[in-house]
């Protein structure tokens, strides 16, 4: 006899049955949901890209965990932290030179444990490194970045390169998770530690998210006008929501995983 389905499990399985556009459709109102709830419960919305950066941080602390206890990288995208790595530094400088703020210290410490953990990956664990499943190439999203970043950056008073660099940080996060997304795409079981790590990813971007479009929002949209003009404020708007839905697949899976009791994720064909 098989066992009472709970609710979630019941929606879970409605929701996997439904065709790609009604996922999506499903997705977006949630998420516009979700931003709702949090202007209704969060009084400074500028605190939200700090909680960001904290849940990233909390990521990086889940990494560093797996690497110092378990002794592996199993599962793990050197790939996606490199990636990580460049933007972070970009921003980091373009914080120094532009804006020198409490972000700059976040970005500071995030760079500081990214670079930790490349290093463990290449010089303490790469015998459990999967190379053969981090087989995304790296150039296919840094010259694509570099090029847009010429064409479309800030219309701000400061110098041309701080400005292009700005906007290449930018394009560049919205897309540094496709390595790690590969590696799971290849494996298809994803181990707990990693799995931790990729969600509060997915929660960080979320949370960067809602904060700009909540920014704009409560400017009416001249938050936008402050950026500069053209195409660039919409593109800052539209990385964020591309780096946000993303991850949206997996965060997806993986509480589904979580309220399961499952301890493995195993990802279904088609995911990421």
């Amino acid at each position: 006899m098989k066992g009472k389905r709970t609710p979630i499990h019941a929606v879970a399985t409605w929701v996997r049955k439904q065709p790609p556009k009604v996922k999506a459709f499903l997705a977006v109102a949630s998420g516009i949901v979700a931003v709702i709830f949090l202007r209704m419960v969060v009084r400074d919305h500028d605190s939200l890209f700090v909680a960001a950066e904290a849940v990233h941080a909390l990521g990086i602390s889940i990494l560093i965990y797996k690497l110092t206890k378990e002794r592996t990288c199993a599962g793990l995208s050197l790939k996606s932290q490199e990636l990580t790595a460049i933007f972070l530094a970009v921003r980091l400088y373009c914080s120094l030179v532009m804006e020198y703020d409490i972000h700059t210290i976040l970005d500071s410490a995030t760079l500081g444990t990214t670079l930790w953990v490349i290093y463990m990956i290449r010089f303490k664990l790469m015998s459990s490194y999967m190379d053969d499943k981090d087989n995304f190439k790296i150039y296919y999203v840094v010259i694509p970045c570099a090029l847009l970043s010429l064409i479309i950056h800030p219309s701000t008073p400061h110098h041309i390169i701080n400005r292009v660099c700005w906007a290449f940080c930018v394009y560049l996060e919205a897309i540094s998770v496709l390595p790690q997304l590969r590696v799971m795409q290849n494996t298809k079981i994803v181990e707990p530690f990693t799995a931790h790590y990729v969600f509060a990813l997915g929660v960080a971007r979320f949370l960067s998210c809602a904060h700009w479009v909540l920014q704009v929002m409560d400017s009416q949209g001249r938050i936008l006008t402050a950026l500069g003009y053209g195409l660039w404020p919409s593109m800052v708007l539209l990385s964020e929501i591309v780096q946000t839905f993303i991850l949206a697949d997996f965060c997806y899976y993986y509480v589904k995983s979580l309220v399961g009791g499952q301890l493995v994720l195993r990802l279904p064909s088609g995911v990421v």
